[in-house]
């Protein structure tokens, strides 16, 4: 079928039209919908732009609502249905801000814009957050940071570039007490060295798994604008409930699965207490690879090399139906939790192990000596440990009052990007399905060059920025 392009949102944009819309205010008239330009009230707040307003969008916009040293001053999506929702959350509340489904436009014609907040699929991550920190704006973005390798250190390259703008990826676990006290625990040699961790997601975790492209398509609703939602993406015909508004993650195209949705979280206290870098050997099992959908009962391994004094460390995923057996989960953990956990985080050390969710990391710890399970942040052995991280007032609190001076972020693009790094050179040796042998320095598989294709973006004609 044709699709039809919209009027509203053009695409097909030279570089030069790019940074001339960005650098010069063409007016009023905000894209797509009348004057809705106001005087600003100019103060010490940050003034924050939401850029993506579906479930996560519109979860973020709710507490940035909450948080006291904010101004919402504009908001953007490409599908003007979405914009009835934010509005709701808004409405009794002071902030009245402009619409945009153009995100081009917004940095352009926002004269007191701060910062923006990125919640958009995970295909457009790195194209808008490349914009805003060439703006010289703050960036708070959702996990992953980035659809590619390349991105993600190409994001890390920048935010080294622009270093006077705050960063922070959006894997609210960093900011948890748990977290930040396995940290500490592990760090300090309470499990003594570890060498295996699992990290597992229930099946079915949100995403598409083992689909072929549909051979036909349906028409466009209105007020979606579907080549600005495609964005950087292959060109092909909108879907009723295939992509749009939630079924997006599991195309390759537009986000890379399981292992990038939660890849973030789960290995996020693992990349930290254990200080990782790359991998040098990554392998990958899977059923129904090969597909533009991400595959199912999925093992990915992650080997690591010694690092410093830490001993060398396997980091086993496992999603899609696919979790660890009964014989690496204890028999206590089992025991207290009542029943084996769908998903989490088991770091397997010589002295004990820890578990938690994937945002918590670690909420519980048993040592060799300890006849039954402990929360983390009350046992006994490990009070005298101390604390050594700052303790967080809230992930995207966190981002709003370092863009005011205060203490960095946890998860600044450097760690958030090179986390993001590692989830998806996972992904790269799932769809390879070859062991890689891994330079992860130089984003490289020696023994794959065909892996290549899935480490640097390929932005379709027009959308680079």
């Amino acid at each position: 079928m044709k699709i039809n392009e919209s009027k509203t949102f053009r695409g097909h944009r030279s570089r030069r039209d790019f940074l001339r819309a960005t650098t010069l205010a063409t007016g009023a008239a905000v894209l797509g919908f009348p004057n809705l330009l106001r005087a600003r009230n100019v103060s010490s707040k940050l003034n924050v732009a939401h850029i993506g307003l579906g479930a996560m969008g519109r979860g973020r916009l709710a507490e940035m609502n909450s948080i006291a040293e904010a101004n919402i001053i504009a908001i953007c999506d490409v599908d003007e249905n979405q914009f009835a929702e934010s509005r709701n959350l808004l409405a009794n509340t002071a902030f009245k801000p402009n619409e945009y489904v153009d995100f081009r436009k917004l940095l352009a014609q926002e004269k007191h814009l701060d910062g923006v907040v990125i919640t958009t699929p995970d295909h457009w991550h790195a194209l808008i957050a490349t914009a805003a920190l060439k703006a010289g704006k703050h960036v708070f973005c959702e996990k992953p940071l980035a659809h590619t390798v390349g991105e993600a250190r190409d994001l890390r390259k920048l935010a080294k570039k622009y270093s006077k703008v705050v960063t922070q990826m959006g894997n609210q676990g960093s900011a948890d007490p748990n977290m930040r006290r396995a940290i500490e625990v592990i760090q300090a040699g309470a499990l003594g060295q570890v060498r295996e961790v699992h990290c597992w997601v229930f099946e079915g975790a949100g995403c598409h798994a083992g689909l072929a492209l549909p051979v036909d398509g349906d028409p466009i609703p209105a007020g979606l604008h579907w080549d600005g939602w495609l964005g950087p993406a292959p060109k092909r015909a909108y879907k009723k409930d295939y992509y749009h508004p939630w079924n997006w993650r599991g195309w390759y195209d537009f986000g890379n699965g399981v292992m990038a949705d939660f890849g973030c979280h789960n290995l996020n206290l693992p990349y930290r207490a254990l200080k990782l870098d790359y991998a040098k050997r990554i392998s990958a099992q899977g059923e129904l690879t090969g597909l533009p959908t991400y595959s199912n009962k999925n093992h990915i391994q992650f080997e690591f090399d010694r690092r410093g004094d830490l001993a060398p460390v396997v980091v086993n995923w496992y999603d899609q139906g696919l979790e660890p057996g009964s014989q690496i989960v204890p028999t206590e953990l089992v025991e207290f939790l009542g029943e084996s956990p769908k998903m989490g985080v088991l770091m397997l050390g010589e002295n004990g192990y820890t578990f938690g969710d994937p945002w918590k990391g670690a909420e519980y710890i048993q040592l060799k000596d300890d006849k039954k399970v402990s929360s983390i942040l009350k046992h006994a052995a490990t009070r005298e440990i101390p604390h050594t991280l700052p303790r967080s007032p809230g992930h995207l609190k966190e981002w709003v009052r370092a863009c005011g001076g205060g203490s960095p972020t946890f998860s600044s693009f450097e760690v958030g990007g090179h986390l993001t790094e590692i989830a998806l050179s996972g992904v790269v040796a799932l769809r390879v399905q070859k062991t890689l042998e891994w330079n992860g320095e130089k984003m490289h598989a020696k023994n794959a060059p065909e892996a290549q294709n899935f480490i640097q973006p390929h932005y379709r004609s027009g959308w680079a920025v």
